[in-house]
């Protein structure tokens, strides 16, 4: 089985392994270079989700992969500050498609003030700590709990999620009645 994941970030491509190696151990995975269509910054979960799935229709096309699986990470404005969140689509070859995220972290007022001139979330992180390119490390996410989570195994929640479709499709068909 092939499953071609839409990003060449190291974070990302260990994160969708590491899960699907626990359901299909010998698998191959692999990351593709793709366009996500959205903005470097992706603000609200559509905004994230429409970046995961063109993430994964594009690594699932360039490489004729079983599955192809993308991953957005974006911010949030609420009632309650400025959040994380981060989405997971996964689409066979066959054309089942599904999605799974959330991922809310509050976000300092210093970093959310950045996100609002325009900065990517990685960025305002780097500025903040003094560390660069913690997006490709232990991200917002690692820094900001202390390590209890870093960005890998908060990604590995969210491609479960989406893979719950994949695993049970008989309880996601539609009634035909």
């Amino acid at each position: 089985m092939l499953i071609a994941v839409g990003s060449l970030n190291n974070v990302k491509v260990r994160a969708v392994a590491a899960v699907l190696h626990r359901v299909w151990p010998d698998a191959q995975v692999v990351g593709v270079e793709v366009n996500s269509g959205v903005g470097d910054q992706p603000h609200g979960d559509e905004e994230a989700i429409a970046g995961a799935r063109r993430r994964a229709q594009a690594a699932l096309e360039q490489t004729q992969a079983d599955l192809g699986v993308g991953l957005e990470g974006g911010v949030s404005e609420t009632a309650h500050g400025t959040h994380t969140n981060a989405w997971c689509a996964i689409i066979s070859r066959e054309g089942v498609q599904s999605v799974g995220g959330s991922v809310a972290m509050p976000l300092p007022p210093r970093v959310a003030a950045r996100l609002r001139e325009g900065w990517e979330l990685g960025d305002a992180m780097d500025e903040l700590t003094g560390m660069q390119d913690t997006k490709k490390k232990m991200g917002a996410v690692g820094i900001l709990t202390n390590g209890l989570l870093d960005r890998e195994r908060a990604y590995q929640t969210i491609v479960a999620y989406a893979l719950a479709r994949h695993l049970h499709p008989e309880w996601y068909e539609e009634s035909q009645g």
